[in-house]
């Protein structure tokens, strides 16, 4: 397999590596000694709503509690690679069905505990459903298909390499559609793989988080629905939360001791998981967070559907996992297809220069077949614009070609940020059949060309499609936040920030959003 996979590299990325506390205080995870009377927990990303529900906690047994945050993929292989011993003392993610599917992960916890859950659910305009005539609590996977299939139902998911809640979507459609009675096979995927095909023709926006995938929805407002967990559409009161008749994937938050904890910090993590499962606190988290309570007596918040649905299992081996994703990266979801303008102005000579080709050159091994790559240097005028497909027939010349131009690039000029993300539009034209963006990668402020007003003005004169595209702006070097920050608000982006963190795990993380 091409493509790296998405246990072992899922997530490198730099972003939410930040340690959040009780107080406020923000440590990294690398400085985190261990304090007595406080659980330092390594715990999904999501996990950040439940604040209130950890303060209270923490008045109730008097245990601080010290979450570092981190996408569930990465948490795991940080898991396997036995980089979590020392740093933490529990791990709690939105699902440790990874985590069985790599011994050298699971091997690192102990005492699995369900907290609390959220199943897969599709999130449709009321509008949308009326005009399709579904009765919420009769609709399937087929049903959705079929609305796909027919034009009349379009749809955003977050990325399944990226993002549990992803991968959790995808499992759910391949095991519905394939017709599987047990975890999915590699024969399943197979039977499945024309209506998958045919599935995620549907699918309009991708993104590597459920916050960007929200604004991007809102922000589009042509787009039908949003796949996710119920709890993440439930807070929305603009769309119809749906679990599907035939079945869903289910998150159950567990918390686990890590193995190399001592007796002491177990019992701690033992008082807390009695603590959170208390009918008092189990009500506080269906209502805040609008998960579901585990334990009996508690009713789930109202609004959620109490009807009983099929538990979708869990792929039974990592073969099946990795398989089932390199067939939807590489087959059957719309093909990428991003212009990367890459500033190399005199000020990126010397190690910003070489900094910017191992990045990129190292970014090849995760491009897609049919991914369509544009590279775009710039100075004082854009200096050369080359594409390169992916071809699935011989993928090697395609990322061959890249690496070439890569190791090409060299640095003279002054920086025109502005001129040359307006070529990058005007050789974009607009297509609604691919993830279509642009990454901005500058180490300094515009200084040559055209200026921000008449971006704005060039921007406000594209076609609607040609304005759904994002721009990605990386912070490097000397570049200006401010500056960086509006062309992302402005165009409907995010910004990475690779002063922080590295140049190589921005670009790694902006996959999610291609």
């Amino acid at each position: 397999m091409r493509r790296r996979t998405a246990f072992a590299v899922a997530l490198t990325a730099t972003a939410a590596l930040l340690t959040a506390c009780t107080a406020e205080e923000q440590t990294p995870a690398e400085n985190n000694e261990p304090i007595p009377g406080t659980l330092r927990i390594l715990a999904s990303s999501e996990l950040a709503d439940m604040k209130p529900v950890w303060e209270q906690v923490t008045k109730d047994t008097g245990i601080e509690l010290r979450p570092t945050y981190m996408g569930t993929l990465d948490a795991i292989d940080l898991l396997a690679k036995d980089r979590a011993k020392g740093s933490y003392d529990a791990v709690w993610l939105a699902s440790n069905d990874y985590l069985r599917l790599r011994p050298e992960a699971a091997e690192q916890v102990v005492s699995e505990t369900p907290v609390m859950s959220s199943p897969v659910a599709i999130g449709v305009k009321p509008e949308t459903v009326r005009e399709l005539g579904w009765k919420p609590e009769d609709v399937t996977w087929s049903d959705i298909d079929e609305a796909v299939a027919d034009g009349k139902l379009t749809y955003g998911m977050t990325d399944p390499s990226r993002s549990n809640s992803g991968f959790s979507t995808l499992v759910s459609v391949a095991s519905a559609l394939s017709g599987a009675q047990s975890a999915l096979t590699d024969a399943d995927v197979a039977k499945a793989t024309p209506k998958l095909k045919e599935f995620f023709k549907g699918q309009q926006l991708t993104s590597g988080s459920s916050g960007w995938l929200a604004q991007a929805y809102d922000r589009r407002g042509d787009v039908g629905a949003l796949l996710n967990y119920e709890s993440v559409l439930k807070a929305r009161k603009d769309l119809t939360v749906i679990r599907p008749r035939d079945g869903v994937v289910t998150a159950d938050y567990p918390l686990s001791s890590l193995a190399s904890s001592s007796q002491d910090v177990r019992d701690d993590v033992r008082r807390l998981t009695d603590a959170l499962r208390t009918p008092e606190i189990q009500r506080l988290i269906t209502q805040r967070t609008l998960r579901r309570p585990v334990v009996a007596s508690v009713p789930p918040a109202a609004g959620l559907d109490t009807g009983r649905r099929r538990e979708l299992p869990f792929p039974g081996n990592r073969s099946v996992a990795d398989g089932l994703l390199d067939a939807y990266e590489n087959k059957l979801r719309r093909p990428s297809r991003t212009v990367y303008v890459l500033d190399t102005s005199g000020s990126m000579e010397g190690d910003r220069l070489d900094g910017l080709k191992k990045a990129l050159t190292d970014l090849t091994s995760d491009f897609r077949d049919r991914e369509e790559v544009t590279l775009m240097p710039f100075g004082s005028e854009v200096k050369s614009v080359r594409t390169h497909v992916v071809e699935p027939e011989d993928p090697q010349s395609g990322l061959d070609a890249i690496r070439k131009d890569t190791q090409g690039l060299s640095a003279d000029g002054d920086t025109a940020i502005y001129t040359s993300l307006q070529r990058a539009y005007e050789r974009l034209g607009a297509d609604r059949d691919t993830f279509t963006s642009i990454v901005l990668m500058t180490d300094g402020e515009n200084t040559a060309g055209a200026g921000p007003d008449d971006f704005e003005d060039f921007y406000d004169g594209l076609t609607r499609a040609q304005r759904d595209i994002p721009v990605f702006p990386i912070l490097f070097g000397d570049s200006d936040r401010a500056e960086l920050e509006h062309i992302a608000e402005l165009t409907g982006g995010r910004l990475f920030d690779a002063q922080q963190g590295s140049l190589d795990g921005a670009f790694e993380e902006i996959r999610g959003y291609q």
